[in-house]
């Protein structure tokens, strides 16, 4: 009787073992047959659309705006381009528009990600509240100011775009 138990046990380990000896060379099977003319599986990213908050990052606003900026690209490149990217800019973050008029390192990362089709929107509310206007920003056109930046969040996240905040 002790036989037979034992050679039980062995046999469902030796069953557990082969399945999970199998589980991992699954994906070298899968790669060996895409590689053999089967059709690859599906990216990895389905399209996205999303929205940047951009409030500033002091005390060094510059170095923030940098690695904010090259975040966005990274995410762009990750996703092969399959994203829209609304960055919305209030508050202190305003700054980075005005910083990337005599900026041209700024001002070179925010053409590259427009040219990606990133738009970069302006909060009214803070226009006002800093006493500035679109020419004292980085080529900013009327159409690019919103009347609030938080509701402008808001307003995307209701049409499907999921909210960063770096």
């Amino acid at each position: 009787m002790a036989f037979n138990t034992l050679c039980a046990s062995r046999t469902k380990i030796g069953v557990c073992l082969a399945g999970f000896l199998l589980a991992l060379s699954g994906p070298c099977l899968a790669q060996a047959s895409s590689s053999a003319g089967v059709p690859s599986p599906a990216p990895y990213y389905t399209f996205q659309r999303v929205v940047y908050q951009n409030d500033g990052g002091l005390p060094d606003n510059h170095a923030y705006f940098l690695r904010f900026l090259h975040h966005i690209s990274a995410h762009i490149a990750v996703t092969d381009g399959k994203v829209e990217i609304r960055v919305v800019n209030f508050a202190s973050g305003v700054t980075m528009l005005q910083m990337a008029r005599t900026d041209s390192e700024l001002a070179a990362k925010i053409d590259a990600l427009r040219a990606k089709g990133v738009r970069f929107l302006i909060c009214g509310n803070t226009l006002k509240g800093m006493g500035l206007k679109i020419e004292d920003l980085y080529a900013v056109k009327p159409e690019d100011v919103v009347p609030s930046g938080v509701a402008e969040i808001a307003r995307l996240q209701g049409q499907g775009f999921v909210y960063i905040h770096p």
